[in-house]
């Protein structure tokens, strides 16, 4: 015969909760520029060409008149969602109320997906002209001219301070020199451990004495903030590096994250928890966004 504890003792499960290891915020969404809009499409900014000064070379002579480029850039969004039940009778078996935790975990993915909209438009087809019919790819503007080879700083190396360097440099020159705001570029994990191999970076004889390092993550280097991401794309065995400067990238708004927890009568009044926005993403000019090809081992 048992005895009075065992006939008494219940099943007893902690109520703590948490999420899978997964990336909750955005990464990216505040290195951009970002604002709301309306409407199938929408153009992001005007923009107007440099104007050069003309050698005046006689008296009374005839005012020239010289026509400034202009052109427009353009977004276009795209609808993201999620939605998933809760049975009521689920919930009187759990002893926690699990829709806080379904809604942080929809706004953890809609959270990635706002990166990787912005992580896409680095280097995809850009919208311009009056219309927003013209368009610019990466690889054709400038002949190359924003890309850091794969060979540079070694044959098929992955990311470096020469590349960095190279990356630096490609900048300058679009922007005619100075560059007056943070510049910011997006790695992995593997592209992080490579970072911490380079002495320039570790030792502080090559940094001028400044740290690097905090907490033994590269924040920023050489004028660089870093963002770590695993989001990036491998096109040919190559991770593509994005640095870009604020004013070089866009995220158009056109429903910003929005989270509701409703009662589903056609669904045996199961709590239904829904999340969706409509984004899009495009690069401004390309001369703020520079590509650095890194060979993966990965």
């Amino acid at each position: 015969m048992p005895d009075a504890i065992t006939v008494a003792s219940v099943v007893e499960y902690k109520t703590n909760v948490e999420l899978l290891m997964q990336q909750e915020g955005s990464r990216l969404r505040s290195m951009v520029t970002s604002d709301g809009y309306v409407g199938k499409s929408a153009s992001v900014v005007e923009q107007f060409g440099s104007a050069t000064a003309q050698l005046r070379t006689s008296r009374h002579s005839d005012t020239p008149l010289l026509n400034l480029a202009q052109d427009k850039r353009w977004v276009f969004p795209a609808d993201y969602e999620w939605a998933s039940l809760i049975d009521s009778q689920d919930k009187l078996r759990l002893r926690i109320a699990p829709e806080g935790m379904y809604t942080r975990a929809a706004a953890a993915g809609m959270n990635r997906a706002q990166d990787d909209v912005i992580i896409a438009a680095f280097f995809a087809t850009a919208y311009i002209g009056e219309n927003g019919t013209s368009t610019e790819t990466m690889g054709t503007v400038g002949s190359g001219t924003y890309d850091v080879g794969v060979n540079v700083g070694g044959t098929a190396s992955g990311i470096n301070v020469a590349k960095l360097q190279a990356a630096l440099r490609l900048l300058m020159t679009a922007n005619a020199g100075d560059i007056t705001e943070p510049v910011y570029a997006a790695i992995g994990s593997y592209e992080h451990d490579l970072l911490l191999k380079e002495i320039q970076i570790v030792n502080k004889d090559y940094n001028g004495g400044s740290a690097v390092l905090e907490n033994g993550r590269v924040r920023r280097f050489m004028g660089f903030e870093f963002a770590l991401t695993e989001r990036l794309a491998i096109t040919a065995g190559n991770r593509l590096i994005p640095v870009w400067v604020k004013s070089g990238m866009h995220l158009g708004v056109w429903q910003d994250l929005m989270a509701s927890i409703d009662k589903r009568p056609d669904k045996g009044n199961a709590w239904q928890v829904y999340t969706n926005m409509t984004i899009g993403g495009t690069r401004l000019q390309a001369g703020k966004v520079i590509r650095i090809n890194c060979d993966d081992q990965i």
